[in-house]
């Protein structure tokens, strides 16, 4: 049985039972049959699971670590964070989340006009905002109309002139002023891909000598009373966790020395994001726990208030990726097998064979259990000599065509006469030997970052967990890119099974992929996003909460701004009534593709 790491990624929220994938919660049902009840539905393509349980279990153990170990080092701050909006937007997963976070007073970040918006629409009162990234005037303005309306929030400015407009504005207007945090930019980087999100050089942030222009600023202007909060970001999912004790450190300092400088209303600090999240399924990439991240963070911030006589701080976190990714399965439908074996009635032997085809069928009808790893070998020297001799027109189309059946069915031989624990090494042998399997969902939408960065998710069938994958597996996607194709690997190989698409379906799971996917997806060859079902729990039992239909094709063209009207007008040309029904139907459907369908659905 292959368990394709998911001892290693899942964090127990997804198991193997009876040869399928189920939710490690309630009834444990299987993937499968959520599937099955959707598409009974008439909803057919991709689909993007999500799994709301699943991001309150993730803000729980947030929120327990941290209050656990400020316990248990009797540390003076509380603990807060807030949900980085730019991780996942989308309202089919932001709103169970803040109705989830209600009890922990779990707030958002913003880091746009219109995630502020979000923000200050369905955030919780109780619950902080924090505002990052550049803001001009409008957009600070903004941050004054949410605190009239009675929110928790802070404009964490990003340089000098954003702190002179707040002040402009609260002179201006008759609003209350929100809380002021200073972004400051540490010496200190990260670790992993993100590191450039931290450092000397990062693109956001206050230096040493403009942190002090900023305090001079306040307090000339009175308004000390609103600076309360130093933020910091090293970058995002961090695979070690020394880079952030050292930030820490350097973080704590200036907190301590903004204190003693006269800042008595500056009481937080946040830490940023960082908190990885495992994507491999093959060997651990994050090299922590949460428990020791949160351990750092609150034994370092005490050791430096004790050491400065300053108070300890609150701490926030903005850790979006560790809430989020988890929460959301990607699911797509195998549509067709390209396999590179050749069956053995495709062999067309002639009277008189070139010497190395006649060895090669001598070696695949002699071949034993003892000589399989030699024949194999064997086989694949001769079929190198074999596709010279074709290039210097030695031998014929027919005699290479012999060629690859006979070495391919030798390979297989051998496989099959060998141990079980043999299989992967002799499938890294040669990695011609695999199935093309086309499934009907596009990288460009559903998995930019693999595309973009060579992000890597867990990836693993929903049934037939029970048997031994044998095909070594590509996955295309149904894009006309060359690029939309998740190639094998035989450093991380991924098997899959020997299925028959006439008999049976067969689905596949991407993992891990609730943060940043979504919004990060683009409408590569129009495809539009995968149909989203919130699926909840009530009782024990499996219920969709919402299901958010994939766009039609002319809402996607309408997105880009054709007009749905004159597209009509011009396909009603030329064209019976009759058919243009038919036609009508396909505009009013997605772009995915239809394993089953005839003109009268």
């Amino acid at each position: 049985m292959n368990n394709y790491g998911i001892n290693i990624w899942s964090d127990d929220n997804f198991i193997i039972e009876d040869g399928e994938a189920k939710i490690n919660y309630a009834s444990k049902p299987s993937l499968i049959s959520i599937v099955k009840e959707v598409r009974e539905q008439d909803f057919k393509g991709p689909l993007l699971l999500r799994f709301p349980h699943i991001t309150n279990k993730q803000i729980n153990t947030l929120y327990s670590t941290f209050n656990d170990c400020i316990k248990e080092y009797k540390y003076n701050g509380s603990f807060n964070a807030v949900f980085p909006l730019k991780v996942n937007q989308l309202p089919m997963f932001v709103k169970p989340l803040i109705q989830n976070g209600k009890e922990f007073n779990y707030g958002l970040e913003a880091g746009s006009k219109a995630e502020l918006i979000i923000a200050m629409s369905y955030n919780n009162l109780n619950s902080p905002i924090t505002v990052n990234g550049f803001k001009d005037k409008e957009m600070i303005h903004l941050g004054f109309i949410a605190k009239e309306k009675g929110h928790n929030i802070t404009l964490i400015i990003e340089g000098l002139n954003e702190l002179e407009t707040i002040i402009e504005v609260q002179k201006e207007t008759s609003l209350s002023c929100p809380n002021i945090g200073l972004r400051v930019r540490l010496h200190s980087g990260g670790s992993g891909i993100w590191a450039k999100s931290g450092g000397i050089n990062s693109k956001f942030g206050l230096t040493s000598t403009e942190i002090l222009q900023a305090y001079r600023l306040i307090a000339t202007n009175n308004m000390s009373e609103y600076l309360t909060m130093i933020h910091f970001h090293i970058g995002s999912a961090m695979n070690s966790i020394k880079p952030l004790k050292k930030a820490l450190r350097e973080a704590g300092h200036i907190y301590a020395e903004l204190k003693n400088l006269g800042a008595s209303s500056l009481n937080n600090i946040n830490i940023g994001g960082g908190l990885a999240v495992e994507y491999s399924a093959y060997e651990r990439s994050r090299f922590y726990s949460l428990r020791e991240f949160a351990s750092d963070v609150i034994f370092t911030l005490k050791d430096i208030a004790k050491q400065k006589g300053v108070d300890e701080p609150n701490i926030f976190t903005e850790s979006g990726r560790f809430i989020s990714a988890a929460s959301t399965v990607l699911i797509a439908p195998v549509l067709e097998l390209f396999s590179s074996e050749h069956n053995i009635k495709d062999l067309n032997l002639k009277k008189d064979n070139p010497p190395l085809i006649t060895e090669l069928n001598a070696l695949f009808k002699h071949m034993t259990k003892k000589t399989s790893y030699e024949y194999m070998h064997d086989a694949i020297d001769h079929m190198e000599s074999l596709l010279t001799l074709f290039d210097l027109g030695y031998i014929d189309l027919q005699d290479r065509s012999n060629a690859e059946v006979l070495v391919h069915q030798i390979i297989k031989k051998a496989i099959s006469q060998l141990e079980v624990e043999d299989y992967e090494e002799l499938k890294k042998l040669d990695e011609n030997i695999q199935e093309k399997y086309l499934i009907n969902f596009s990288i460009f939408q559903s998995l930019p970052d693999y595309w973009g960065i060579d992000q890597e998710f867990p990836i693993m069938p929903l049934t037939h967990l029970d048997k031994k994958p044998t095909r070594s597996a590509s996955l295309w996607d149904i894009t006309c890119d060359s690029d939309g194709e998740l190639p094998f690997d035989s450093k991380k190989p991924l098997y899959l099974h020997d299925v028959d698409l006439n008999k049976e379906d067969y689905f596949l799971g991407f993992f891990n992929v609730g943060a940043y996917q979504d919004t990060l997806g683009m409408k590569h060859n129009l495809f539009s996003h995968p149909t989203e079902v919130n699926v909840v729990f009530k009782d024990g039992v499996v219920m969709f909460d919402e299901i958010n239909e994939s766009q039609t094709i002319m809402d996607i063209l309408e997105d880009i701004d054709y007009d749905p009207s004159d597209i009509k007008k011009r396909l009603k040309e030329n064209l019976d009534i009759n058919t243009y029904k038919i036609l009508e139907k396909y505009l009013n459907d997605n772009s995915y593709l239809k394993t089953i369908w005839s003109y009268n659905d």
